[in-house]
């Protein structure tokens, strides 16, 4: 059974969308089916930094909770400490 679905529209670059219509074309999978299974990747892969982040500041004895603000200036500047010059 399938599961069920909704529809997001989404703006992206030329060469981003070329990129998409290549990929569906070798793969022979839909560019919905290949953007859906990135954008889960990408989601969850996030969804788990940005708890893991939350929790080790929830863990900091005296801490004000955190704001999502707080929570994804941390991840930022962990992705640009963690990219090659």
């Amino acid at each position: 059974m399938a599961k069920p679905s909704t529809t997001l529209t989404v703006r992206l670059p030329s060469e981003t969308r070329a990129k998409l219509d290549r990929l569906a074309d070798l793969t022979q999978r839909s560019k919905s089916f290949l953007a859906a299974k990135a954008l889960d990747a990408y989601a969850e892969r996030e969804l788990e930094k940005f708890q893991k982040i939350e929790a080790q500041l929830r863990a900091t004895p005296d801490a004000p909770d955190p704001d999502a603000d707080e929570i994804f200036a941390i991840m930022e500047r962990a992705s640009r400490s963690t990219k090659a010059p």
